[in-house]
């Protein structure tokens, strides 16, 4: 019996799947854990890019790609613009200021839902792109995490420990090609 769990542990020091290669540890190193909005925020990305309810994630560092698990789909409103879902697992690559290849997040242009397929930053702002177009944010927009359901504007009525979210929420009419 021992001899099966010697074996197990081993398989699991040298898979390429083990813990340690899948867990981003920040550079100050003490945090050996972090969330997958710690992750994100490491990567150029503010934490509001993932809705409240993350229950883990995976990260190969040596590939950058990135899963986040949520209990079930999640889908919210922002600002009565945009109507926004979330499947259970949602997934890309992540390097600096870029999120390529993503999946499991779609938002809906008129009468259509369209997968967002990459996020990427610049210095103040922060871009989403559909594939044919694109369109950015202020970045500051995303300081706060919205929740499944209700968005930012939780029973209607904004949270008092986020803010006016409200009237900080600024939005951009134009969407660019790419």
């Amino acid at each position: 019996m021992s001899s099966i769990i010697i074996f197990t542990f081993s398989i699991l020091l040298i898979s390429p799947f083990s813990v340690s290669s899948l867990i981003d540890v920040t550079d100050d190193g003490d945090n050996e854990n972090p969330t997958a909005y710690e992750v994100i925020q490491s990567y150029g990305f503010p934490k509001g890019i993932l809705p409240i309810g993350v229950t883990g994630y995976e990260l190969d560092k040596s590939t950058g790609k990135f899963k986040a698990f949520f209990n079930g789909s999640c889908s919210f409103s922002l600002e009565g613009s945009y109507d926004l879902k979330y499947k259970s697992t949602i997934g890309g690559i992540i390097s600096k200021g870029k999120l390529k290849e993503l999946t499991g997040v779609s938002v809906k242009v008129f009468f259509f839902w369209l997968n967002i397929v990459e996020v990427y930053t610049t210095e103040d702002e922060l871009g989403f792109s559909v594939g044919i177009a694109s369109a950015g944010f202020p970045i500051d927009n995303f300081e706060d995490c919205p929740q499944c359901g209700c968005g930012m504007d939780c029973n209607g009525v904004v949270e008092a420990h986020q803010g006016n979210v409200a009237t900080k929420i600024r939005t951009n009419p134009f969407v660019s090609s790419i």
